[in-house]
């Protein structure tokens, strides 16, 4: 494999699937659905090579399944899917939740709800921040902008789950999944050598017995498990909050996108900057947990935030709860699969900053 110096020209899929083999992947169990069906084959070719094991499962429902069974045993493995596959997965992750187990699962979203259709959409927010199946539990929650940010997101995500035993989640989109750009490939190590604690144990096995179990019939031991799953969310609140920030230092309006419209509203921002108009992006990529607070200090130094999804608005919950009220928050979005075009994000901020849109801006 290359060493992290040379540069590779990659799909987001293959460098999402790269990045999970050289961050330690060895068991990955995955059901075909567009637009993530390259990650499962290129897993099929290249697992073995790594010492590892690709198993296609029959269902979606099989895949997370094998997942817990895996993790069970001490594994970290990883499955990807699209929006109803993620679906679908809900039961097996929230018993993954209740037993205390770490996996990998990509989630690269398409147009919805029900089949949908395979166009870029950003409407699993909700679905990939506020559960993980039933209960109280949630998965961590990382959205790349690049396929260099897929590749390593996916590639740190192991490391992540087994530090907090936990579910993680890479929230990709179809433009992303499809989208080539050079990649810096990160070199190929071992398998993660961990202390697995979680897993199965006693007899043969020279460790004290352990069994895993998300089945807790005394209520007092089932609090005792959410409380403890609490903790690890608390720890991870501490740690892992990462976001970036570009644009004026003094801004009159911030944006606020993650993901592919983060890219769009680079290229809007720049233009409304040529024009004079003071714009800054603030972009999560952890969605959990969320940026809160380095959000909230800018509520009191911009005339407003504006918040773009391609959704009806999700996101735009953990905005205004970071916001709290300092200033208005306006948004735009869109549903069902058809992307924000820059130009009509930077006709929006001329809009909001009280420019005329009269003249279409020269993209030539």
């Amino acid at each position: 494999m290359s060493a992290q110096t040379d540069r590779v020209l990659m799909k987001g899929n293959d460098a999402c699937a790269e990045g999970a083999i050289a961050g330690g992947c060895r068991y990955f169990f995955g059901y075909p659905i567009t637009p993530q069906n390259q990650i499962p084959e290129y897993m099929a070719r290249h697992m073995p090579d790594a010492g590892g094991v690709f198993l296609q499962a029959e269902s979606e429902v099989a895949a997370i399944n094998m997942m817990l069974g895996a993790s069970s045993a001490g594994a970290i493995p990883m499955t990807s899917s699209s929006s109803p596959g993620i679906s679908l997965m809900q039961e097996g992750l929230s018993y993954i939740l209740g037993c205390e187990l770490p996996v990998v699962v990509v989630n690269m979203v398409r147009g919805g709800p029900g089949l949908g259709n395979i166009a870029p959409s950003q409407a699993d927010y909700w679905l990939a921040t506020r559960g993980c199946g039933h209960g109280d539990g949630r998965s961590l929650t990382f959205a790349p902008y690049s396929v260099q940010e897929i590749h390593d997101w996916t590639a740190d995500a192991f490391t992540i789950a087994a530090r907090y035993r936990l579910p993680v989640t890479v929230l990709g989109d179809a433009v992303l999944a499809q989208m080539m750009e050079p990649v810096h490939l990160r070199p190929r190590g071992e398998a993660l050598t961990l202390d697995r604690e979680w897993a199965v144990g006693g007899g043969l096995a020279g460790r004290e017995r352990r069994i895993v179990n998300s089945l807790w019939t005394v209520p007092e031991v089932m609090e005792q498990v959410n409380l403890r799953m609490k903790a690890r969310f608390e720890q991870a609140d501490r740690e892992m909050v990462r976001f970036h920030e570009v644009g004026s230092d003094d801004p009159e309006i911030l944006i606020v996108a993650y993901g592919i419209m983060a890219r769009v509203a680079e290229t809007a921002m720049q233009w409304a900057e040529a024009d004079g108009i003071r714009v800054r992006l603030f972009r999560p990529i952890s969605l959990v947990p969320f940026p809160y607070d380095a959000l909230r200090a800018w509520a009191g130094r911009v005339k407003m935030v504006f918040d773009l999804e391609l959704s009806l608005g999700q996101m735009i919950d953990d905005v205004r709860l970071s916001v709290e009220g300092r200033c208005p928050v306006e948004f735009m979005g869109r549903a069902g699969g058809p992307i924000i075009a820059p130009e009509t994000v930077y006709d929006e901020l001329r809009r909001l900053a009280g420019r005329s849109c009269a003249a279409a801006h020269d993209v030539t």
